[in-house]
């Protein structure tokens, strides 16, 4: 369901697991998302079965929008936190990656 006015958006999907996760491992999971009103905030959070696990998790998280085209993103997976900073132009977007809060890393989209 998409988001609007007051109401939040609303997802159901699967995909690989988390992070560091095993090949083959799926998660499942209902999640709500929201731009808050009067604030450059969008926050979300799941309900996620997760196969690694064997068990329900709750991830989380907030992206606060800086500046036009750029965000910083904190998330929690449902086990670990995650950092974003990230650049998006009209076509292309770069991602700075703090994985688990000690590994950095980088994310290159494209699009056409």
């Amino acid at each position: 369901m998409t988001e609007s006015g007051y109401k939040p958006g609303v997802f159901l999907g699967t995909s690989s697991d988390r992070i560091g996760s095993p090949e083959g491992k799926q998660s499942y999971f209902l999640t709500a998302t929201k731009i808050l009103p009067r604030l450059p905030v969008s926050a979300y959070a799941s309900i996620n079965w997760s196969d690694w696990d064997e068990a329900f998790n709750v991830p989380f998280g907030a992206e606060w929008f800086v500046w036009r085209g750029v965000s910083a993103r904190y998330m929690y997976d449902g086990q670990r936190s995650h950092a974003m900073l990230n650049v998006f132009g009209d076509r292309v977007g770069v991602s700075l990656l703090l994985v688990w809060m000690d590994t950095f890393g980088i994310a290159v989209a494209g699009g056409f």
